[in-house]
């Protein structure tokens, strides 16, 4: 390193380089290989063997919804049953409380402890 009036810092100047006339340019090219057919069709099978797992499960999935929806409606029909059982059973319930008021309404009578009837196992056509 030279020594500059007392300066250490300072480097002296360099002979200017003429510039040249052309500009040198360099390209790179990547080529990309193509794949294989092999390799290709091992890519499409795996793609296929993915999508068609997928669809199964979908299809799964859809199925057991509707199982559940069915059950459901079921649930509410048989709710919708226990209710018409309910009500019938009330009215059952009050028509036998009221069979015998609107019997001696009619005019019929209770029959007594006394009264029997007997029926025999014969036919009274007279065929046997």
């Amino acid at each position: 390193m030279a020594y500059t009036r007392g300066n250490l810092a300072t480097q002296p100047r360099r002979k200017q380089e003429a510039a040249p006339l052309y500009r040198e340019k360099t390209k790179v090219v990547t080529r990309r290989k193509v794949l294989p057919v092999q390799e290709k069709l091992l890519y499409m099978l795996t793609v296929a063997v993915f999508a068609l797992m997928a669809a199964l499960l979908v299809w799964r999935y859809v199925h057991i919804y509707d199982l559940n929806m069915k059950a459901q409606s079921i649930d509410q029909n048989i709710a919708e049953t226990k209710k018409q059982i309910a009500t019938f059973e009330m009215k059952k319930q009050v028509l036998e409380q009221t069979v015998v008021q609107r019997a001696k309404e009619m005019g019929y009578q209770e029959a007594n402890a006394d009264d029997t009837i007997h029926i025999s196992g014969q036919s009274s056509d007279g065929d046997n």
